[in-house]
C-alpha cells in the first residue's frame, strides 16, 4: 500500500499532494511531528491527531492498530532500521506506561464477539491519539493493554511527565467512549528505570524491539494494582515529576516478580503550583555559581526600571542550562523591594493554545480550584477584577477566555469572532496595566 491510499484509509486524501510535494514516504512518515504536518498545510487540530495516531500504530500489530470496518491505519511491516527505531540494541532509561480496560472479561461475556471487537477498536484508538499527541510510542497491544514507552525512539527530557500527562487524559478519554451502550474505565501503571532496547525479536507481523530490565514488569503490576480510572506510578517517575501533580501515597505494596515492597503513588491531577521550576525544584535551592555577571546585568536595569526608563530583558539558552535558577536568584534580590511580579509560562502540551500563559496566570492569580462550580469562580473573577475596576464588557470577555458560561450579569457582547478576539487580547493588556498601576 502505498501513502496516497494510506490517506485514503483514513479520509484525509486532500492532503496527497502535500505529502507528494514534501516527498513523503514510509520511512519518513513515522518521523513526522504535529510541527511538521502544520508546514505542510495539516491546519485543522482533528486532522493533526488523526494523522499522529495513525502514524503512532506503524509500529503496531494491524489488526489491532486498524480501525472497526477494515479500513488499514497502519502501513505494512517497516523493515529492520527503518522507522526511525535504531538497529543495535542500547542503554536507556525508559518510563513505561501499561494501560487496561477495566471489566474486559466481564465485556466479553456479556458482548457479541463483533461488538466486543468495536469497543476494543474504539479503546485502541482512543488511547492511541492520546499517546501520539505526547509523543509516546505505542510498542504493542495485547488485547485490552496497551504497552508504551515514552523516551523511545524519541527521547525528551520530560518523559515521565509526558507519560503521566497522557496516563490522565488517556482515563478521561476512555471514560467519555460510548460504544454499543458499555461504560468504559481504564486504569494505567507507570514506571521509569534503565532498560535495554533495540533488539529484535519474533518475526513476520510479530517482530518487535525487545525492552529488557524491571521496568516493564514493575509498571505492569502497577496497573493491577491501581482502581479503575486511576494511574499508579513507581518511585522513580515521582521522583523525576517532583511536585507537577497532587499525589495519594499508597505506601509500599508487594508486587510479583520484583524482591521487597515498592513504594507506590497515585496521581489525582496537575497541581495547582505555578512555577514549573518550584514544582521540579522545591523551595531550597543549591549556590548559583558562576552567573554574577549575568545577576549584575539583571541587577543594573532594575534599577534603570526604576528611575522610570522601561526595560527589558530577554534570557535565553539550551534547556538547563541554568536560565530558570537566574530567574530566581534575581526574585531573591528584589526581595525587600517593592514590586509586582507577574509570571506566564509557556507549555509544550498546549502548543495550539496559543493565549495558554495567559489563561493559566488568570486562573492562578484568581485563585480557581478544581472542585469550584462555575459560579464560585465567577464570584472569585469578580472580586479580582475588582481592585482594578476594568469595564464590564472586560470582565465578560475575560470570563468567556477562562471558559466560564455567560451570565445575566456580565452578558458577552455580539461581537465577531476576529473582534471579539482584539477586544478579549485588549482586556488583557489592560487587566496587566491595571494591576501595575495598583
Amino acid at each position: 500500500m502505498d501513502i496516497e491510499a494510506w490517506l485514503q484509509a483514513l479520509g484525509l486524501e486532500r492532503y496527497v499532494p502535500a505529502f507528494r510535494d514534501n516527498e513523503i514516504d514510509w520511512e519518513v512518515l513515522p518521523k513526522l511531528t504535529s510541527e511538521d504536518l502544520k508546514e505542510m498545510g495539516v491546519v485543522a487540530i482533528g486532522h493533526r491527531r488523526k494523522l499522529l495516531a495513525a502514524i503512532a500504530a506503524l509500529s503496531a500489530e494491524p489488526s489491532a492498530a486498524a480501525p472497526v470496518g477494515g479500513s488499514p491505519l497502519a502501513a505494512p511491516p517497516l523493515p529492520a532500521g527503518e522507522g526511525g527505531v535504531g538497529v543495535e540494541a542500547e542503554r536507556r532509561q525508559l518510563t513505561v506506561m501499561f494501560c487496561d480496560l477495566v471489566g474486559s472479561t466481564a465485556l466479553s461475556a456479556r458482548l457479541d464477539p463483533e461488538d466486543l471487537r468495536e469497543v476494543i477498536g474504539a479503546y485502541h484508538r482512543a488511547v492511541s491519539e492520546i499517546i501520539a499527541g505526547f509523543d509516546g510510542f505505542v510498542s504493542r497491544y495485547m488485547g485490552d493493554g496497551v504497552l508504551v514507552y515514552f523516551g523511545y525512539p524519541q527521547a525528551h527530557e520530560d518523559d515521565a511527565e509526558r507519560a503521566i500527562r497522557a496516563a490522565l487524559s488517556t482515563i478521561a478519554a476512555v471514560g467519555r467512549l460510548d460504544v454499543k451502550s458499555v461504560k468504559l474505565q481504564a486504569r494505567v501503571g507507570i514506571a521509569t528505570g534503565l532498560v535495554v532496547v533495540g533488539d529484535l525479536i519474533g518475526g513476520g507481523e510479530a517482530q518487535e524491539r525487545s525492552v529488557v530490565g524491571e521496568t516493564p514488569n514493575l509498571a505492569a503490576r502497577l496497573q493491577t494494582l491501581a482502581e479503575p480510572n486511576t494511574v499508579a506510578i513507581a518511585a522513580g517517575t515521582r521522583r523525576l515529576v517532583g511536585d507537577l501533580f497532587e499525589y495519594q501515597d499508597l505506601g509500599v505494596v508487594e508486587v510479583k516478580g520484583i524482591t521487597g515492597p515498592v513504594p507506590a503513588w497515585q496521581v489525582l491531577r496537575p497541581s495547582a503550583v505555578e512555577s514549573r521550576f518550584e514544582a521540579l525544584h522545591g523551595s531550597a535551592l543549591t549556590p548559583l555559581v558562576g552567573r554574577g555577571e549575568e545577576i549584575d546585568l539583571l541587577m543594573r536595569r532594575w534599577a534603570r526600571a526604576k528611575t522610570g526608563d522601561g526595560q527589558v530583558v530577554l534570557i535565553s539558552g539550551e534547556p538547563g542550562i541554568g536560565k530558570s535558577r537566574i530567574v530566581a536568584a534575581l526574585a531573591e534580590r528584589l526581595h525587600g523591594e517593592p514590586h509586582l511580579r507577574l509570571r506566564h509560562f509557556c507549555s509544550p502540551y498546549y502548543q495550539d493554545s496559543p493565549l495558554y500563559p495567559s489563561i493559566e496566570q488568570l486562573r492562578w492569580a484568581t485563585g480557581f480550584e478544581p472542585e469550584d462550580p462555575p459560579a464560585a469562580k465567577l464570584r472569585k473573577l469578580e472580586a479580582l477584577l475588582a481592585r482594578v475596576a476594568p469595564p464590564e464588557e472586560d470582565l465578560a470577555l475575560l470570563a468567556d477566555l477562562l471558559s466560564l458560561p455567560a451570565s445575566e450579569r456580565h452578558a458577552l457582547p455580539n461581537l465577531s469572532p476576529q473582534l471579539k478576539k482584539e477586544r478579549t487580547l485588549e482586556a488583557l493588556i489592560g487587566f496587566s496595566y491595571r494591576s501595575c498601576k495598583k
